[in-house]
């Protein structure tokens, strides 16, 4: 197993056990939780990869960390969304795949958003990704969807987004390959006319491209 999927694994588990310890010791809303030290003895973990898993917490808006006064779990209201959306993402292997519908949701209806828009179609990003893919024969796969979403203006999408991409990143933060190439610049060329139907299509071949690729079977999208 690869060095980099091993400490994935045993960060996820880390995580996992935080959130167990929290649900066993009920720790509410706002309560503190227990030192780096403390847990790192509690979970037989280093307090660096302790301290990566709570910093990971605090991205999701898990917990909230108080300068000089320790970590606190976050007030309910701040965090119940993601709260729902970590429990899918951590909770199985299966969960993955809702992971990857869930994220496609949102870049589906930002294509569907940019189409629609003049001012977003001919932003001049569709074109030098184009142009990249000309000369080069390649770009990130991670930066087009990223953009996609950038450009359709909305902010909780976008900040949902970055979340479920996080665990997709082996498969979306990478190079595109060369039987990539014309799927993409099919989609990047009709964001540009705004063909919607022609976006959407040539989206989905590249998302079933990158499903066999990764290996996560799925109905059509």
């Amino acid at each position: 197993m690869a060095k980099e999927t091993i400490q994935k694994k045993v960060f996820l588990e880390i995580v996992q056990q935080l959130r167990q310890l929290i649900q066993t010791e009920k720790i509410q809303a706002g309560e503190k939780l227990p030192s780096e030290r403390v847990l790192s003895e509690r979970l037989g973990v280093g307090r660096s990869s302790v301290r990566e898993a709570l910093r990971s917490l605090e991205l999701l808006g898990l917990i909230e960390t108080r300068h000089g006064g320790g970590t606190f779990l976050a007030t309910t209201h701040k965090h119940q969304l993601v709260e729902v959306l970590s429990m899918f993402i951590l909770e199985d292997e299966r969960s993955k795949k809702d992971v990857a519908q869930t994220r496609q949701i949102h870049e589906k209806e930002a294509i569907r958003i940019i189409c629609s828009t003049k001012e977003m179609r001919t932003s001049p990003v569709w074109e030098s990704f184009f142009v990249k893919l000309e000369i080069e024969g390649t770009v990130n796969c991670r930066d087009i969807l990223r953009e996609i979403m950038i450009t359709s203006g909305n902010r909780l999408a976008l900040k949902i987004w970055f979340q479920l991409a996080a665990y997709d990143g082996d498969r979306l933060n990478r190079q595109s390959t060369e039987d990539e190439k014309i799927m993409i610049q099919t989609l990047l060329k009709s964001l540009e006319l705004g063909y919607q139907q022609e976006a959407l299509k040539a989206y989905g071949q590249w998302m079933k491209h990158l499903d066999n690729q990764g290996g996560v079977k799925r109905g059509n999208t």
